[in-house]
């Protein structure tokens, strides 16, 4: 099968898990590239940035004319993590190929383990806490500058039950996040050297931005619980499999 077909399925399949579950499917983009189209950790990192940057904004286009997006809270929560994704991006075009896929596994496996807990109810607004925004916001920009990932299945869950927001505020909110992270990460790696193969990631990134919409629709057809629970069982196995892969 052609390079070009592998990129468009696995990018509509990282769109639909984005669309349907409004995060968590960037953590497919990293494996695909690696064990389906051949690219090293380091480059499929970088890579998963470009692609997630753009499904992100596309998104947030979308929750933002809806009213979905908190831009205050949002950008404070963003502004925390700009340091932290231009750092660890800087960092992580340096580090062993292993010790990358096997922080990746761990951080996949958290997500899936995330994903399989029952969600509470949805919470009131409640002010913003400086300090817990700044921290949470930090720690998210670090590991999307180190992994590549854009972090919703992180970042939702911190603006619901460290900010208080509402669920749908929170999936819209946190596509800003995600973006300008995303952005901070790609900036500190515009001098590293890796190479980056754009006839895969640009279909990749089309593939992923169209599969987001069709990923909204399947979320008002299907039970969003179910999509969870095969996703994440989906997300385990791959987790395993990137470990095993960083032992040898």
């Amino acid at each position: 099968m052609s390079a070009l077909v592998l990129a468009l399925a696995a990018g509509a399949l990282v769109g639909l898990a984005l669309g349907a579950l409004g995060g968590g499917g960037s953590v497919l983009a990293v494996p695909a590239l690696i064990y389906l189209l051949g690219f090293t950790p380091a480059a499929a990192t970088t890579a998963s940035l470009i692609i997630v940057t753009a499904t992100s904004m596309t998104g947030l286009y979308t929750h933002a004319t809806s009213g979905n997006v908190r831009w205050k809270t949002g950008a404070l929560f963003a502004a925390a993590g700009i340091l932290p994704a231009m750092a660890a991006g800087a960092v992580a075009d340096r580090l062993p190929p292993a010790l990358l896929t096997a922080a990746f596994a761990v951080v996949a496996a958290a997500a899936a383990a995330r994903m399989l807990r029952p969600s509470g109810p949805d919470r009131a607004p409640a002010p913003v806490r400086p300090a817990r925004a700044a921290g949470a916001g930090a720690g998210l920009g670090a590991i999307t500058g180190f992994l590549g990932v854009g972090g919703g299945f992180l970042a939702v869950p911190a603006l619901v039950s460290v900010l208080g927001l509402r669920m749908r505020a929170a999936v819209g909110t946190s596509l800003l996040v995600i973006t300008v992270n995303s952005v901070a990460a790609l900036a500190a790696r515009g001098g590293t050297h890796s190479p980056l193969d754009w006839a895969v990631i640009a279909p990749f990134a089309g593939a992923s931005v169209l599969g987001a919409w069709d990923g909204r629709r399947l979320a008002a057809k299907v039970s969003g619980p179910v999509l969870q629970r095969i996703f994440a069982v989906a997300l385990l196995g791959v987790a395993a499999l990137m470990l095993v892969d960083s032992l040898r």
